[in-house]
């Protein structure tokens, strides 16, 4: 089977608020789909890059550029199997060090392709031998406030629509004050922080700090790069440690499990550079006994339907970074809109394909940029 076109659009989609961690604030995002068609069918993918390189390296233009001059040509010459064709794009590109991001929102495409040809739901190819949930429960992220009043309204009205799990950003100086107006405002709420390798091992007392607070977690506090400090932190605290931009690919989860420098892991399949890598992470720890969890990107309607369908896999056993339509967007680009029930979670669809119907009318009001890639 050959890929007849590659069809790449640039959109930039406004957010509702401001969102800010210890990388920086996002207020708009630059957003990059991507569309695979072939017999007759069609799927769509998206990157987890943004408009500035600030959570990694590559941004919307890298992610272009690579997908453009150097994936594509390859993709759109290759022959590929009847089925499997993420697991086989995976495979194809495995010798690649750089560049996840892309590599992702392509493989994405060629998931949701496959379920539309077979005419079965991408969750369902995504489980593959293994049980499905077709509920999982969400969890809600909110960015750093500088007026305690907002972040405790924000916390209030989450709470309010179910979410069954809060996460704060936080960096030095606006972490332990923080925790404890929390606590003492909200008592025993399940929560849970990210420092977004704001902290440096000199800064362990701050993080061991956070002990008293009975945290889900700590995300990420250290460099993504030392994993052996996270392991030493997490030797002093009682707090289990979960590493993000550590995670890299299905090695350095290993490396991390076996330093014991984590008891979870946030998967975000963009930064592994694909479900593929994903869904084998996500096997890995099944097979230590450490949970994992599905992070968010601030993904668009695309994106987010694949985050739902992989976090229906029986390890993610912590509510993930998923969140409904309207809590980062003004209007989405699929309908309906993804929406949290009552009690805190999703229904995972089990329809063909995503599930949901990408708006290609929205997808062009919102487009900066467009091409489609064909095969000679």
């Amino acid at each position: 089977m050959r890929i007849d076109a590659l069809d790449l659009y640039l959109i930039k989609m406004s957010m509702v608020g401001e969102f800010v961690t210890s990388f920086g604030a996002v207020q708009e995002r630059e957003i990059v789909l991507v569309r695979a068609h072939a017999g007759g069918a069609s799927g769509w993918g998206e990157s987890g890059v943004d408009g500035v390189p600030l959570y990694s390296y590559e941004d919307a233009a890298t992610c272009w550029h690579i997908i453009e001059d150097f994936l594509a040509p390859v993709i759109l010459a290759h022959d590929w199997p009847s089925g499997g064709l993420g697991p086989a794009m995976a495979d194809l590109f495995s010798s690649w060090r750089w560049h996840p991001m892309a590599r992702a929102a392509v493989e994405e495409a060629l998931w949701d392709l496959e379920a539309n040809l077979q005419g079965v739901s991408v969750r369902q190819l995504y489980a593959g031998e293994r049980e499905s949930r077709e509920r999982i429960p969400v969890g809600i992220s909110l960015g750093i406030q500088d007026d305690f009043d907002l972040l405790a309204a924000q916390i209030s009205e989450a709470l309010d629509q179910g979410y069954q799990r809060i996460k704060l950003k936080i960096e030095p100086g606006k972490d332990i004050g923080v925790i404890e107006k929390v606590r003492h405002q909200f008592g025993e709420i399940p929560l849970m922080v990210d420092g977004n390798c704001g902290y440096t091992r000199e800064q362990g007392p701050i993080l061991k700090g956070l002990d008293p607070f009975n945290l889900l977690m700590i995300e990420q506090p250290l460099a993504q790069d030392d994993i052996p400090g996270h392991a030493d932190l997490q030797a002093e605290m009682k707090t289990p440690i979960c590493l993000d931009e550590s995670i890299h690919s299905l090695r350095h989860a290993r490396l991390a499990l076996d330093y014991d420098a984590c008891r979870l892991i946030n998967i975000k399949a963009s930064r592994v550079g694909g479900r593929t890598e994903g869904i084998a992470i996500h096997d890995l720890c099944a097979d230590r006994g450490v949970p994992v969890w599905c992070g968010g990107m601030l993904e668009s309607g695309i994106g987010r339907l694949h985050n739902i369908a992989m976090a229906s896999l029986p390890n993610f056993q912590m509510p993930g970074d998923l969140s409904a339509s309207r809590r980062y967007w003004h209007e989405d680009i699929i309908d309906p809109e993804v929406t949290v029930e009552s009690d805190g979670h999703f229904e995972v669809p089990d329809t063909v394909g995503l599930g949901h119907r990408v708006r290609e009318d929205a997808i062009q009001r919102l487009v900066v940029r467009s091409t489609s890639l064909t095969r000679e």
